[in-house]
């Protein structure tokens, strides 16, 4: 109506309103229009725009009217951009180590267009649609929007309901994650399988050289190159304790040479010496003796050989002395001759130096018979330790090639186990920052965008309308400015 009365205002400038019968309308007047203040042409505009609002508020409304509401769910991911190491120290065999880089480090993979890609994978929606008892077709395709710069991942899913939206996108989120856990176990699979044979051939090698090594050390009795080690320093110290011991029984048979020239008599006449005056009954026999020999001795100077007196002292002295000597005979076990050459007397300091000739002797037998010992140990640890060169260096070499073994099967080891808690290599770790959400409000329809756009397009339609009503002046105005053009143009020319 507003429109009506523009024109009302517009066509009471104009001096005369002529109205044009319809039999005047020509083709020439449809493509330039009428003039403005024509009033007839008003019931032909009029049905335009009705014609225009049915074909612009029918589809409105009758969406609006039978669409089912749409509620959509959304929740957002996030990929946490840090790498991962670990380092493992064996004693005395090695050390493994594993780093897992950062998923952004490469510029050749995105790991989230990878993670897009997967979330609207066909085995993963077949999934979640089974989760929840419907069709892949009914659950729909989500909404997958990456943020530029970040490493967000916003997944949005459409239902009739708001708690079918979300039960549909944590189904969808549940299937994803199952997924990325399925992949990451066979990465591992796939890695323990092709690194398997290599830790067999290790783990063989570690056997063999383990046998070879039992088997030398039961034939050999040599455990380890430590205890031939230990070999090798007691043989050296038995060879020093025999030099020194060697030096102690010159010096104690030195010793007892010395004493034996000064006293006359060898150390066993000496210790048979002290042994008969050390006995109470040689001692009552040789003082006997003594007395008969005094006794002989007087007889001597009074009488002569045949006197009877004579050969009754003659014969007491014998029978003493025999008495005496067979006593000494079976204290020191000496044979007659050996007794006639004995020292029987101890005056003076005699006795203390046969004491200390015997004690002598004695330390100089035990020293020899100790340097013989221990010469004979010696003698067998040398010829053991000569046994053993050719095994201990075959034994070092063979724990040397175990040792090299063990480590390198435990590095393989150590490898592949580390190389479990690199789970995020291929597929990085995922966090859920936003939950999927409960939609209040209903994403389609959405009444007030319909009704702005009604609105808009009918507003655009009242301006077609009024330009193809003032579309004559505006073409004449246009034709009279080239027509101006043209004359003056001409005028130029003429003037030249």
């Amino acid at each position: 109506m507003k429109a009506l009365e523009d024109l009302r205002k517009i066509a009471t400038k104009f001096p005369r309103v002529v109205r044009t019968p319809m039999r005047d309308i020509s083709p020439v007047r449809t493509l330039r229009g009428g003039r403005i203040a024509d009033a007839g042409r008003l019931p032909r505009y009029a049905g335009l725009f009705a014609i225009a609002l049915v074909l612009i508020w029918s589809p409105i409304l009758s969406y609006l009217k039978t669409a089912t509401p749409q509620f959509r769910s959304s929740m957002s991911l996030i990929l946490p951009g840090s790498g991962a190491s670990a380092s493992v120290n064996l004693e005395r065999i090695g050390q493994a180590s594993s780093f897992a880089n950062s998923a952004f480090s490469s510029n050749s993979i995105s790991p989230t267009e990878t993670y897009k890609r997967l979330l609207v994978a066909e085995r993963i929606l077949n999934a979640a649609a089974y989760s929840e008892g419907i069709s892949p077709k009914d659950l729909g395709k989500p909404r997958v929007q990456l943020v530029d710069q970040t490493s967000l991942i916003h997944v949005s899913l459409d239902a009739s309901s708001p708690e079918a939206a979300k039960a549909r996108l944590n189904a969808l989120l549940m299937a994803f994650q199952r997924e990325i856990e399925a992949l990451r176990s066979d990465e591992i699979a796939v890695r323990e399988d092709g690194a398997a044979s290599a830790i067999e051939e290790y783990h063989a090698s570690v056997v063999r050289t383990r046998m070879e090594i039992t088997m030398l050390q039961q034939k050999t009795g040599l455990l380890s190159v430590d205890q031939y080690d230990a070999l090798i320093a007691e043989t050296d110290a038995l060879a020093a304790i025999e030099r020194d011991l060697a030096v102690q029984l010159e010096e104690a048979a030195g010793r007892v040479r010395a004493m034996e020239a000064s006293l006359g008599l060898d150390h066993a006449r000496a210790a048979a010496t002290l042994r008969l005056h050390a006995d109470s009954a040689f001692a009552a026999l040789s003082e006997e003796m003594s007395t008969r020999a005094t006794e002989l001795s007087e007889a001597r100077g009074q009488y002569g050989a045949q006197h009877p007196n004579m050969r009754v002292a003659q014969a007491a002295f014998d029978s003493a002395r025999a008495a005496a000597r067979e006593r000494a005979r079976r204290l020191t076990g000496l044979t007659d001759s050996a007794l006639d050459t004995m020292e029987m007397s101890l005056t003076g300091n005699r006795a203390d130096l046969l004491g200390q000739l015997v004690s002598e002797a004695a330390r100089r037998d035990g020293l020899a018979a100790e340097h013989a010992a221990l010469r004979a140990q010696l003698t067998a640890a040398q010829t053991h330790r000569s046994d053993l060169l050719r095994p201990a260096a075959r034994l070092e070499d063979l724990q040397r090639d175990f040792s090299v073994a063990e480590a390198v099967f435990a590095s393989a080891m150590a490898r592949m186990q580390s190389s479990k808690a690199d789970l995020f290599a291929s597929y990085p770790l995922i966090q859920v920052l936003e939950d999927p959400s409960l939609p209040f409000d209903p994403v389609s329809p959405r009444t007030k965008l319909a009704l702005a756009a009604g609105g808009a397009a009918t507003i655009f339609c009242m301006i077609g309308l009024f330009l193809g009503w003032m579309r004559r002046p505006l073409i004449d105005r246009f034709l009279n400015k080239d027509h101006s053009a043209d004359a003056t143009d001409a005028r130029t020319v003429a003037a030249e």
